[in-house]
């Protein structure tokens, strides 16, 4: 897949969550822009069949399942990644899962903590493991996927809104603990795109069309995102074209959070 103009060339990079969504586009963008990738999730089936797909078209890649709420998972999976490729430049915490309809009177200790297990605990976790693997090749780039509801709230999800503004200020804080490691950390907070996790949650709505057109309508341009506009942000971070940044909020909304 290597068919771009090499703004990562050579580069290895571990995306999380890339079995589907945006964490398949970032991978796939990543591969055309000359980076080895390697894929983890816990779908195996998928994600080994995209990474089959990246080599078939002329890409490095490998697939690793993974559970990202598991300490042990991640020691396994950079363990590999070092083993294999000897190096990790790019760490994409991309991973994470929806909660919506969840009601602060109601919610549950076990709902909240499902969500922050994998949604921040996951990012921390990619931190501390993945952090001492890009330290060691001299230094890159870390790339947490956030949200506009790390940004803003939004009734009924609480726990993602939590999670995801945790991801934020996690973010910051890694950015100026590892600037002298020469590593960046950086996240970004996608607006509504049309995904896999975001088409579930509109089929669990009462009235999913109804849904879908209030929230394309809380988006200025009037419409939802598509994963290559995320994935496009991820690889100008992974690049040396965004070498002044660390700590920043790369907002791709739509215009949702600018009303």
């Amino acid at each position: 897949m290597a068919s771009g103009s090499g703004r990562v060339q050579g580069k290895v990079a571990l995306v999380t969550g890339a079995a589907s969504g945006l964490g398949a586009e970032s991978a796939r963008r990543l591969s055309r822009e000359g980076a080895t990738v390697i894929l983890t999730d816990r779908a195996a089936e998928a994600g080994e069949a995209l990474a089959e797909a990246i080599v078939g078209a002329g890409g490095k890649a490998a697939f690793f399942s993974h559970d990202v709420a598991s300490e042990a998972d991640w020691e396994r999976v950079v363990a590999a990644t070092l083993e294999r490729f000897g190096r990790l430049d790019v760490l994409v915490n991309n991973a994470g899962i929806a909660s919506s309809g969840l009601q602060l009177m109601t919610h549950s200790l076990e709902d909240w903590r499902r969500v922050l297990s994998v949604n921040l605990d996951g990012v921390f976790l990619g931190l501390r493991h993945g952090g001492p693997a890009i330290a060691q090749s001299g230094g890159g780039s870390v790339i947490n996927i956030s949200s506009i509801m790390g940004k803003v709230g939004m009734p009924g999800a609480a726990a993602y809104c939590a999670s995801k503004g945790g991801v934020l200020m996690l973010t910051k804080a890694a950015a100026l603990e590892w600037a002298q490691l020469k590593i960046r950390v950086n996240s970004i907070h996608p607006g509504f795109i049309d995904t896999p996790m975001v088409a579930g949650a509109l089929h669990q709505a009462e009235d999913g069309n109804m849904m879908r057109d209030l929230i394309i309508s809380r988006h200025a341009l009037g419409r939802l995102g598509v994963s290559r506009e995320i994935a496009d942000g991820v690889v100008f971070l992974a690049s040396d074209e965004a070498s002044f940044m660390t700590g920043s909020e790369l907002v791709i909304d739509g215009g949702y959070t600018a009303q």
